[in-house]
């Protein structure tokens, strides 16, 4: 155990009893071992608290900071400045990872030196619930796999490349299917989640990190569960001013991380339509 990295798994937790067993005892069944479990609660109404208390109590790998409401950005942000680990992993605490994900993400990195490595991902649909009295069959739960790159390593300009084929998934833009390296993120004040947007601030922090990143890997074997649960932040109502801003703030830095690669007139068409197609959606 003393010879494998540390990595820093960062939950931030919000009124998720109904999720958060899951997502933890997903984590702490990980074939790898050397791990710190940083819970997160910020300031949940319900017993989430309790339970990650208990979980505390029994996995000495498990740092547990309860602190006031401020937001998933701000609670990461504070995730990121407390963890310990050579790399970092993101969870949500209404999704799971599978037993290996940890293990298999290391590997890659170790053996490539990737500054980030990427994997795909699992989308789970769970069955719509339905009356008593409607004789239909349940409906299954559906998985779906996503992901855009071959298993392999790159570099900088051909991650980027990829980026610009698909600039709005969630395979990009997320944090929960990657791995980073701390001492990189440690090392730049500007690799944060932004706090004031109130959507994209993963993308907002990868778009920052890319810039500093040389080595890149993807793997394809899928690592994460989303669970595409109604009434999760991700379905919640946007402010149509705040999608304008943010959009401008994410033009700026897709500018200059391609103007810094030499590929923006190459890449500018695409990322126009992206930010343009989606802020007037």
């Amino acid at each position: 155990m003393s010879e494998q990295p540390l990595v820093s798994i960062i939950v931030p937790i919000y009124n998720a009893q109904d999720h958060i067993a899951r997502c933890v005892e997903s984590i702490r069944r990980q074939t790898y071992r050397n791990l710190e479990i940083l819970l997160l609660n910020d300031g949940s109404q319900d017993v989430s608290l309790e339970v990650c208390k208990m979980y505390a109590n029994v996995d000495p790998r498990i740092v547990l900071i309860d602190k006031a409401n401020s937001g998933v950005a701000a609670t990461r942000n504070m995730g990121l400045r407390e963890a310990r680990g050579k790399y970092l992993q993101f969870v949500d605490a209404d999704d799971t990872i599978q037993p290996y994900a940890t293990e298999l993400l290391v590997q890659r990195a170790e053996e490539s030196g990737a500054d980030l490595v990427i994997a795909h991902y699992n989308r789970i649909t769970p069955p719509r619930p339905r009356a008593e009295d409607d004789p239909r069959p349940e409906r299954p739960t559906k998985v779906q796999t996503y992901g855009f790159l071959m298993e392999g390593p790159m570099t900088k300009e051909e991650f980027a490349a990829g980026l610009m084929q698909e600039p709005a998934s969630f395979y990009y833009g997320v944090m929960w299917n990657k791995l980073y390296r701390a001492d990189i993120v440690r090392a730049h004040d500007d690799i944060i989640c932004a706090e004031d947007m109130d959507w994209s601030e993963d993308l907002y922090f990868n778009l920052s990190y890319i810039r500093y990143a040389e080595k890149f890997y993807a793997l394809s074997t899928p690592i994460y569960n989303y669970f595409n649960t109604p009434g999760s932040a991700v379905h919640t109502a946007l402010n149509p001013v705040n999608i304008v801003a943010t959009r401008a703030t994410l033009f700026a830095y897709y500018k200059e991380l391609y103007e810094h690669l030499g590929l923006y007139e190459e890449y500018k068409p695409q990322i126009y339509k992206y930010l343009v197609a989606v802020a007037e959606a």
